[in-house]
């Protein structure tokens, strides 16, 4: 069984290999070859380029390893087309180095011109037929041209030579453009057997799961990924933030608001300025009946998001709950303005312009959100507030609809809503 290696980029230092041999001009090329690679390791560049120059200088221009260590630096500058030009170069003085070949095919892959990557890469394999790395970069470009199992097959036949965490991911990306989720779940999971402290990995396994409606999965993958490292380096910012999030969401939903709170101050160290963040944090706070801070946090995420309709429908929701019914229907017309397509915004407007005393618009409104979509809780509601209104016979028509959508729920669904169950029998004994 072959030892996954985990990567970080892919630009190595491989010594030239070169078809002649004359000892003076290969002692002039190669004097100062260490210098360089330890300088170029030590990420000290400007006096690796003043030593590169120096050494370019006593060969005329023909050391091989200079110029590639040359175009290394200048591409992490980004400077690609410089670096590619290097990097032709090299292949110029030695084209029986696969290593130069990748790097010109890697430059054009950063540059968008993937066919004459793959051009490129395709070459080199002919020197290195089984190196892992031309088969993922391969990979890279078919998935880039949106040729999704020809890039499937070159991560596959990567991995078999040598696994990579890099290749999993890639491999699991190609899976989830197609919106195969499962099948990057089990790709991902099959990268955890050999390394399974992956926090990169386990946070992936996490969204997918969350993607899935698996829940607890997501859950317990997410709970790993920050057991292991929460503030991990390797990991870009926003996955950590991302990972954070969606945790204190899954606690939010079990109703652990303090939990919840406890994970989001640790993201909010990261990103104080996270609009999401700060949306969680403001419907924590509206889980305990802190209204007040609950609305300060939405106002914070609304200053830093105004466009997002889900924090617009969640002040909306507050100022309902605290009889503020102007504020509340603002909110939800800016939210229906937002998102027009999402029912229950309907549902809580029509409530808002009920208490406000406009029945008619109420109406209005109840009726589309029934329209858009069947909901136990909209004709509940609408039959509550036909009752209110002194509308006898249709309160009893939706009532009647209730009865029909909550009989469809499952036992458990229904057993969570007793506080349904206590309006409804109210309800219908008034009518009765």
């Amino acid at each position: 069984m072959s030892t996954m290696v985990s990567i970080g980029k892919f630009d190595y230092l491989n010594e030239p290999q070169s078809d002649t041999f004359n000892p003076k001009i290969e002692s002039d090329k190669e004097k100062r070859n260490w210098m360089i690679h330890m300088l170029y390791i030590r990420h000290d560049y400007v006096e690796c380029l003043k030593v590169i120059e120096e050494q370019l200088q006593s060969c005329q221009g023909l050391c091989e390893y200079a110029i590639y260590v040359k175009a290394l630096i200048l591409r992490q500058k980004g400077k690609i087309q410089d670096s590619l030009s290097l990097f032709q170069a090299t292949v110029m003085l030695n084209s029986n180095n696969p290593a130069n070949l990748k790097q010109v095919g890697r430059s054009y892959f950063l540059l968008g011109r993937v066919s004459e990557a793959i051009e490129c890469f395709d070459e080199a394999q002919k020197l290195s037929p089984e190196d892992w790395e031309i088969w993922f970069n391969k990979g890279l470009c078919f998935g880039s041209a949106k040729q999704y199992d020809v890039a499937e097959d070159c991560l596959i036949r990567s991995n078999s030579i040598q696994r990579h965490d890099a290749t999993y991911i890639e491999l699991g990306k190609i899976y989830i453009q197609q919106e195969k989720f499962r099948e990057a779940i089990d790709i991902y999971i099959e990268a955890l057997d050999y390394s399974p402290e992956n926090s990169e990995l386990l946070t992936t396994v996490g969204l997918l799961y969350l993607r899935v409606g698996d829940n607890f999965k997501a859950f317990e993958y997410l709970g790993n990924s920050l057991t292991h490292d929460p503030k991990n380096p390797k990991i870009p910012p926003d996955l950590i933030i991302q990972t954070i999030l969606a945790t204190g969401s899954i606690i939010q939903d079990h109703s652990e608001n303090d939990v919840a709170l406890s994970k989001y101050r640790i993201a909010a160290v990261h990103t104080p300025n996270s609009a999401q963040l700060w949306n969680n944090i403001g419907m924590c706070f509206f889980g305990k009946v802190n209204y007040v801070a609950a609305i300060a946090c939405l106002k914070r995420a609304l200053y830093l998001a105004p466009f997002e309709w889900i924090i617009a429908y969640n002040l909306g929701l507050v100022h309902l709950n605290t009889g503020q019914y102007a504020s509340a229907f603002h909110y939800f017309s800016a939210s229906i303005n937002l998102k027009p397509d999402f029912a229950s915004s309907y549902m809580y407007l029509a409530i808002t312009l009920s208490r406000l005393d406009d029945f008619d618009n109420a109406c209005t409104a109840y009726e589309k959100a029934i329209e858009m979509e069947s909901d136990h809780m909209f004709e509940l509601n609408y039959a509550i507030t036909l009752y209110n209104h002194d509308d006898f016979d249709s309160a009893r028509h939706h009532l009647l609809q209730f009865e029909r959508l909550f009989s469809e729920l499952d036992e458990e669904e229904r057993e969570a809503e007793q506080n349904v169950l206590e309006t409804r029998q109210r309800l219908s004994a008034a009518l009765a």
